[in-house]
């Protein structure tokens, strides 16, 4: 299946991801519309965060593992693998917010909604045709959308 995969050797930390990512989630699907109003509105939140060390930037989002520890310690049922597409999916109507998943993902990938007793996680922009937005509106191709 395919994944996004980050190259540390390539992210300037522009951040450009993590701005595609919440227009492409928003209501609006306008940028400005989305970062002034949704986001404090409505708590819309990137499901992609860009971490920087020094010099060092790297662009993190969920891996859609092949075994994923996160959809074992969810214990709402609010996460799981479909076997069809190979993605691990979130179903925000069963999840609790107990924050099991968030503790269990190994790269840091799942995050608290920053309003509600939800998380955030990256769902390869499905049913967008282009592809993930984070990837396509990556200035310097840090993050390839592939399969390895």
């Amino acid at each position: 299946m395919k994944r996004v995969y980050p190259d540390k050797d390539y992210c300037i930390g522009c951040h450009l991801c993590e701005l595609a990512c919440i227009t492409a989630h928003s209501k609006s699907k306008d940028l400005i519309v989305a970062y002034r109003e949704e986001r404090s509105k409505d708590g819309l939140s990137p499901c992609k965060k860009v971490f920087e060390k020094g010099d060092t930037c790297v662009a993190i989002s969920c891996r859609h593992c092949d075994e994923p520890s996160c959809v074992a310690a969810c214990i709402s049922g609010g996460l799981h693998k479909d076997p069809e597409t190979g993605r691990t999916v979130y179903d925000r109507e069963k999840c609790v917010g107990c924050w099991s998943c968030l503790m269990a993902c190994p790269y840091g990938a799942i995050r608290r909604h920053p309003t509600e007793s939800k998380i955030v996680k990256c769902d390869l922009c499905e049913g967008r045709e282009e592809g993930p937005a984070c990837v396509q509106a990556c200035p310097n191709q840090a993050l390839k959308f592939e399969e390895r």
